[in-house]
């Protein structure tokens, strides 16, 4: 390949495809990505080569145009921010490709954080949504939840291997079993942002019991309190 790149194309919306990634998109020959992401950027990929991916046949694909596409220009688009849950597949892209360029995009996490009011810097940011143990990630949310801390939680949704799956309803099972008072804990579920379908639903953990949310969900747990300027001078 002459140049990889992975991109950052944003929670859903083609508005939220920022000006550089668009250029870069359209000054690729190869393009190679999911289908809900392909779907965001399907404006900017005419006459362009194009490969729909899954998580069975990505490296069979990432293999087939490392050796077929000398001279090219690869482009690789992530929903939101390549920099946030996407690391499994960057690494991979680099050990395949060698020098990837990665280009940040706008997550859902900033979305989220924003409807809800919660301030990055003084929240923790947790995602689930990897496909390796998340047994650590767990401890963090306890931990995050019990030092007070607002949480925006990303996670896993894997409805063939229950075990693994770790969406809103397990999320609230999980508090309860480890001591948390999931009638108090205020949450707040995002659904599809940016998108015409966007859906928000605001309540406490217990009563995201049994209730089902898209791949496509952000959690928050609000804990902050409002610290302004005046309030740092008094």
């Amino acid at each position: 390949m002459k140049t990889v790149f992975a991109v950052g194309v944003g929670p859903g919306s083609p508005k939220y495809v920022t000006e550089q990634v668009k250029e870069i998109i359209q000054n690729c020959d190869v393009v190679i990505g999911y289908k809900y992401t392909l779907k965001t950027i399907e404006q900017l990929l005419s006459e362009k080569e194009v490969h729909e991916i899954t998580m069975q046949n990505q490296e069979e694909i990432y293999q087939k145009i490392k050796n077929n596409s000398e001279g090219k220009v690869l482009v690789v688009p992530f929903t939101g921010d390549v920099n946030f849950s996407e690391s499994e597949v960057v690494d991979r892209l680099i050990e395949i490709f060698g020098d990837v360029q990665i280009i940040p995009g706008v997550s859902s996490v900033q979305l989220a954080a924003s409807k809800a009011t919660i301030p990055l810097d003084k929240a923790k940011v947790i995602t689930m949504h990897i496909s390796t143990s998340i047994e650590e990630k767990k401890i963090e949310l306890q931990k995050a939840l019990i030092d007070g801390f607002s949480v925006v939680l990303i996670p896993r949704p894997w409805p063939s291997v229950p075990e693994k799956h770790f969406m809103p309803s397990e999320v609230a099972k999980y508090l309860k079993k480890n001591g948390f008072d999931t009638t108090k804990f205020k949450v707040s579920v995002f659904e599809n942002l940016s998108m015409d379908e966007e859906s928000c639903f605001d309540g406490c953990i217990n009563d995201l019991e049994g209730k089902e949310f898209s791949d496509l969900t952000v959690m928050v747990f609000k804990q902050a309190k409002l610290e302004s300027y005046i309030d740092l001078k008094n």
